[in-house]
């Protein structure tokens, strides 16, 4: 008994030493504190950098930094930088480079002015020492990203301005301290820029021309294996971080640059990138952060008035460079306070590449212990401040968006949007719901819903449970990006107009439907399905042939016909395709006349859709084998098409789905038949029409034809 209970007194010595009673603890501290701090309304990343100030060496002692803390730390530091370059939208990275150049250079300069001459005349550091410490400021990390990803306003073009300019002042800062730590030690000379200059060329190269293509090759291949895709985007990470760091910069640019290698090819809606958020929030993060909390050495704070005075120095002056930043920033791009807050807090934290300068310049004799100590309780400081500032912002930008009644969230009003995928062939499937899954509406309380219908017949009871069973195989794809399904298995005489039954009980809004095959004797006597179902709802109809993956996908086209402005439809299915240029980082390149591109931009500015659009005028649509000669390979091409009785409806249109087969062949293709209002004359003269009789003929004739066969087959056996 007495060796038990000095086993276990051994076991709780501090520092605690048994890996998995740390590993617990610290679960356990990223399990509680930000739901305990959650109900003090202050933000969970606070109370995971003062758990860390309460366990780390300075406080508690309750955990020391070892190698295991050190290498979780490391990876959450890359991932918080993976995933800003992952979540960036590139679109409107685009057209708003300038403006991250403009701000990195703000960002980057005043800070820098602003600190030099405090760390030179009232601190009396030397050149270097000043210089290094007031370029300290001009550096920031992301750490309040989370806040702004969990909120939903990364796509916010203050967001995208603040994490461009990121990369680049802690770019410039970090080759600032080359070349510090170079004059130093003597070597700035030619052969260092040389160097320089050949390495960053280099690695940018492997990153951004030969990763895509690799990765491009591997999630087509390996399309099914799922779980492969997060191991390879991981091994992607940590090996552009070691080459960044091959390159002569720091790790974390190298995670940032892998995030913007890979970022066409992992829509923000995929189940790829949900996994990956979710154990970086959940795990790594957090690791990172409360890493962050354990160099922070409170009782620096005890050691004389100079350490007190360094400390509230450097915090005041990083705190005021990166404000000023901010507000010139805003004042040059006409921001709203809000933005001109959420970029004062995304760009006012200081840890990684803050403590990677302090710490090199402190090793090399070029800093003392004064700024050290002081640079860790700045550490402290401006996490805290970042995260509150943020936070009180990008809620502020959530209510703001929600109370727009011209965002994008209320195109055509349909914030509870229910999208319909009946399911004919099941090796279909998985793209159908991979582009229902992109095109949905995040805010509708509606599941998307999987429809599999039955013929009523003597077996339809077992094939109903045949057809929930192979359905619910697909539920776990569309759990796994945290997408509600439904499934709906029906009986009805035929696919058509059970599909239609089912869109007008559950009141859907969009029809997704699969490429039919104009194929059978019997299909041409009554009509295609998919006409009859066209013709028989007034439902936005979007019908889908998927060549390749849709992140393999490097445009999409859209052809509109004159008058298409005019349909009950034009704004959801528009904006739909917006929606799935954003997700896929991809532009849209539009064909009409002149009053629908009116029409578009006045869309495209009211609901502030932030998709990259370019546009060429077309009006001769009995000549459509034009159009082919402008479609590229990697197109995604869309025709707008009209049911009968339409404003925008014509005589060509019936034809151009055959000649999209015939002259898009190796192309993804899609037709959308925008939604009309029940009372238009298209879907009028259909509902008079009662298809029962002749669907009890037909099921009668395909008896007949079994029992004829059975007959054969008898016979043949005998």
């Amino acid at each position: 008994m007495k060796d038990f209970f000095e086993h276990f007194r051994q076991e709780f010595e501090l520092p605690l030493e048994n890996p998995v009673l740390i590993f617990s603890l610290i679960l356990f501290i990223i399990l509680l504190s930000p739901i305990l701090l959650r109900k003090l309304n202050i933000p969970g990343i606070i109370g995971l950098i003062i758990s860390g100030v309460v366990i780390g060496p300075f406080g508690l002692n309750i955990l020391e930094k070892n190698s295991a803390i050190d290498l979780f730390s490391t990876i959450g530091l890359l991932y918080i930088m993976f995933i800003a370059g992952l979540e960036l939208d590139m679109n409107e990275f685009k057209s708003n480079r300038n403006k991250s150049l403009v701000f990195g250079f703000f960002t980057f300069i005043f800070p820098l002015t602003i600190g030099f001459p405090v760390c030179y005349f009232f601190l009396e550091y030397d050149f270097n020492a000043s210089f290094l410490t007031s370029s300290m400021f001009a550096t920031h990390t992301l750490v309040a990203y989370p806040i702004v990803s969990k909120l939903g306003v990364s796509k916010n073009q203050a967001v995208a301005v603040t994490v461009g300019g990121t990369i680049l002042t802690d770019t410039a800062v970090l080759i600032i301290l080359a070349v510090i730590m170079g004059n130093s030690e003597g070597n700035l000379n030619m052969a260092f820029w040389i160097q320089l200059g050949i390495s960053l060329t280099i690695f940018s190269a492997i990153m951004f021309l030969i990763i895509p293509r690799i990765a491009n090759w591997f999630f087509r291949k390996l399309e099914s294996e799922k779980h492969s895709h997060y191991i390879f985007v991981l091994s992607i990470v940590f090996f552009a971080a070691f080459m960044a760091e091959l390159a002569g910069v720091e790790p974390i640019i190298g995670a940032f640059v892998a995030g913007l290698a890979l970022n066409k090819l992992i829509p923000h809606s995929s189940a790829l990138m949900n996994r990956i958020q979710f154990i970086g929030n959940s795990l790594f993060i957090p690791f990172f952060l409360i890493s962050v909390g354990m160099l922070v050495d409170v009782s620096v704070i005890l050691k004389g008035e100079t350490a007190l005075i360094v400390a509230g120095t450097l915090s005041v002056v990083a705190l005021f460079g990166k404000w000023f930043a901010a507000l010139v920033t805003q004042l040059a791009f006409k921001y709203s306070k809000t933005q001109r807050q959420l970029i004062f807090g995304l760009s006012s934290s200081h840890a990684a590449a803050t403590l990677a300068v302090i710490l090199v310049g402190y090793k090399a004799q070029i800093l003392d212990e004064n700024i050290l100590n002081g640079t860790i309780i700045l550490i402290l400081i401006t996490c805290v401040v970042a995260s509150f500032a943020t936070e009180k912002a990008a809620k502020k930008i959530v209510v703001e968006t929600e109370g727009d009644s011209t965002g994008p969230l209320k195109v055509n009003g349909l914030d509870n949007e229910h999208i319909l995928l009946p399911i004919a062939n099941i090796g279909n499937m998985e793209k159908l719901l991979e582009f229902s899954i992109f095109i949905k509406g995040k805010k509708s309380a509606n599941p998307l819903s999987v429809l599999s219908v039955v013929s009523n017949n003597n077996e339809a009871e077992n094939n109903i449970l045949k057809a929930k069973k192979k359905l619910e195989e697909f539920v776990e794809q569309a759990s796994a990006t945290e997408t509600k399904v439904s499934i709906i298995a029906t009986i009805d005489h035929n696919a058509a107009s059970g599909i239609s039954r089912i869109a007008k009980e559950i009141m859907a809004d969009i029809i997704v439907l699969g490429w039919p095959k104009r194929t059978g004797f019997i299909d041409k006597l009554i009509g295609e399905k998919v006409d009859s179902i066209i013709s028989n709802t007034d439902k936005t109809t979007i019908i889908c042939h998927f060549e390749k993956p849709l992140v393999s996908h490097k445009r999409i086209v859209i052809a509109a016909p004159p008058l298409t402005e005019h349909e009950n439809g034009f704004e959801l299915w528009f904006g739909k395709m917006a929606k799935l240029a954003q997700e896929l980082s991809i532009s849209i390149q539009l064909y009409c006349n002149a009053s629908t591109l009116k029409s578009i931009k006045k869309l495209v500015k009211d609901s502030k859709i932030s998709a990259t659009i370019t546009s060429s005028l077309f009006s001769d649509w009995e000549d459509f084998q034009d159009l082919s000669k402008n479609v590229r390979e990697n197109d995604l091409f869309i025709l707008v098409s009209a049911r009968e009785g339409a404003a925008s409806y014509m005589v060509m249109l019936e034809n151009l789905p055959s000649k999209m087969e015939k002259h898009f062949p190796n192309n993804s293709r899609l037709i959308i038949y925008p939604h009309q209002f029940v009372q238009s004359f298209g879907s009028k003269r259909y509902d008079q029409i009662n298809p029962e009789p002749l669907n009890k003929g037909i099921e009668t004739i395909q008896k007949i034809g079994k029992g004829i066969g059975n007959i054969f087959k008898k016979d043949n056996k005998e």
